[in-house]
């Protein structure tokens, strides 16, 4: 029986992170966010949102891509696949500001995120109709959309 290539099975795993025995998509969110947090420590805000919009679009590319070469091995939408968790989580952060209590907004972002995606309210499990790769990145995407929404509005009420 043929194996799955190694390379889209790194994307679709966030870097093996979807292999965890618990919680494999908070797992996969939580590689997300901790890229994050070195990129912040690291580079610019404006290079930090601009390096996090290449990465939400590349990772977006390639895990379609990756989630449709492992369906056929793995099944459809299977728990190890938590590329569309690391892609969800990486929008909602796009709504942390630069500021003393980014942390805050990182764990609001984390958590507001991870409870959109396991819920699926307000027409994200709808997203999960549409076949393949594209399925099961969508309904991620929009908990990270809606995610975002609401971080927004929280810091526009703050002020």
């Amino acid at each position: 029986m043929k194996k799955p290539s190694l390379f889209p099975v790194i994307i679709a795993t966030g870097f093996g992170s979807g292999f965890s025995p618990f919680a494999p998509g908070t797992a996969g969110a939580l590689v997300a966010s901790l890229i994050w947090i070195l990129l912040y420590s690291e580079i610019s805000y404006n290079c930090l949102l601009l390096t996090v919009l290449l990465l939400i679009f590349i990772f977006t590319l390639v895990g379609v891509w990756s989630i449709d070469q492992l369906e056929p091995f793995w099944g459809e939408d299977p728990s190890k696949v938590v590329v569309d968790e690391m892609v969800g989580v990486w929008i909602a952060l796009l709504a942390v500001p630069d500021d003393e209590q980014w942390y805050l907004y990182l764990i609001g972002a984390f958590i507001l995120f991870r409870l959109l995606d396991i819920f699926k309210p307000l027409g994200i499990r709808r997203m999960e109709r549409l076949k393949g790769g594209v399925g099961v990145m969508m309904d991620d995407i929009l908990a990270g959309v809606y995610s975002l929404i609401v971080l927004m509005l929280i810091r526009w009420a703050i002020g």
